[in-house]
């Protein structure tokens, strides 16, 4: 039995179902209606296994829920007593799957540390302001194509084209690959949706995760052993290049460094700029706002757009130890759940936090995650990527509407599948 199972005093399990898939189905609206329900009356609580690529575990496996902004930030502060080396994912999944995609995302110190150093090297704000010509540049090439196709999807002709270009650039590999990896890196975290599978043809969760893996895998090896031959001035040859303790990156961390970064370097700037284009056009008043001053509230607009999308849900740690969370005994080897959703619309944090608010200030947003080490690397390229697409689209284009998003089935990635856009010109 393990030590959770062990637990003298656990709770029942809580009424509210975070667990099911039908839970990520719902909008965020819906999804918030529980979340204020458990910060208002239990914010940490005690859930069955999620429901996911394993199917739905039974017996032993659960979960602790943490839905206040405050406890989201302590665990994460806190990796002694709160570890990532016992994996990072809400769901369960395969180990050779988790290895292959996680990377230094599900470690501790000293590797961690050591690791995120090496990758870290090239998200470091002077790296990111030299970077920052290129991103306005295709911002307006991106804005400029938009308006010469005309309405349609805005996911494909916008969102997803400018974090692809750029953190695919960083990383070396060349354009005419770079759909094909985005793609696979999209199916990656989109294996539980329904919809998708039936697009792809696939019954089993893990058949399209496999598949998303092989090929980033592939790319991601035999950009390595390119580097190794002919070092260039990217990402894939800092890695090929770096030692840890005297020694190099062993292929197998390299190609986790390869699947870890296409997937956070295209999902989360994609999406966030999706819920944006909703929030604009729910909250027009905000729009003609920013549209009016782009200099002076661009940048805690960025942080609101951050907030509002939320892009990443969901991350877990593990107890390392017997510990107490508001009166809740949480036993040594219990996971814990963090959802940033959640923290990120905490009444006791934010004022009238179901507003999207262009000038929120301040803005202590969990988009990035809830700090300490695990804060996201690439939060600064993230947020040149937004402030410069926006400031293109409103500029060219102030009148655009989008209409309902087709959102992805996931407890991961907080991800828009396509949305229709018309520009009104």
């Amino acid at each position: 039995m393990t030590a959770a199972a062990a637990a003298p005093d656990r709770p029942g399990r809580d009424p509210l179902d975070l667990s099911s898939l039908e839970f990520w189905s719902r909008s965020t609206a819906e999804r918030e209606e529980s979340f204020a329900e458990l910060r208002r009356e239990r914010p940490v609580t005690w859930h069955p296994a999620p429901e996911g690529v394993m199917g739905t575990p039974e017996g032993e496996g659960g979960f602790w829920a943490l839905v206040r902004h405050e406890d989201i930030a302590s665990v994460s502060k806190n990796p002694a007593l709160f570890c990532s080396g016992q994996g990072v994912q809400f769901q369960d999944a395969p180990e050779e799957l988790l290895e292959a995609s996680q990377s230094f995302l599900a470690m501790d110190s000293p590797r961690h540390t050591q690791l995120r150093k090496i990758v870290g090297s090239a998200f470091t704000p002077k790296r990111i302001a030299k970077l920052e010509d290129t991103i306005a540049t295709r911002a307006a090439t991106i804005v400029d194509e938009l308006l010469e196709h005309g309405d349609g999807d805005f996911v494909q002709l916008v969102c997803r084209r400018l974090p692809m270009m750029m953190i695919y650039d960083m990383m070396g590999v060349s354009g005419e690959q770079q759909d094909s990896l985005a793609e696979a890196a999209d199916l990656l975290v989109a294996a539980n949706d329904p919809e998708v599978r039936a697009a792809h043809g696939v019954e089993d969760p893990l058949d399209l995760m496999g598949q998303a893996m092989f090929t980033l895998l592939g790319a991601g090896l035999q950009a390595a052993e390119e580097r190794r031959s002919d070092p260039r001035d990217d990402l894939m040859t800092n890695l090929v290049q770096a030692e840890v303790d005297g020694q190099r990156l062993t292929d197998e961390e390299i190609g986790a460094f390869f699947v870890l970064l296409s997937v956070a370097g295209n999902d989360t700037t994609r999406n966030t700029i999706a819920h944006t284009a909703v929030a604009l056009t729910e909250f027009r008043d905000e729009r003609r706002r920013l549209a009016a001053d782009l200099d002076g509230l661009m940048p805690t607009a960025v942080e609101e757009m951050v907030r509002w999308a939320s892009p990443v849900l969901t991350f877990r740690r593990t107890a390392t130890q017997d510990t107490e969370l508001r009166g809740q005994r949480i036993a040594a080897g219990d996971k814990v759940v963090m959802f940033y959703e959640s923290g990120n619309r905490d009444t006791e944090v934010f004022a009238d936090p179901l507003r999207f608010d262009v000038g929120r200030d301040p803005n202590p947003h969990q988009g990035f995650g809830g700090g300490g080490p695990h804060f996201c690397m690439g939060n600064m390229l993230a947020r040149t990527q937004l402030r410069e697409i926006w400031r293109r689209l409103l500029t060219a284009a102030p009148d655009f509407e989008v209409g309902e998003p087709n959102r992805l089935t996931s407890n991961f990635v907080n991800a828009v599948k396509s949305l229709p856009i018309q520009l009104n010109r």
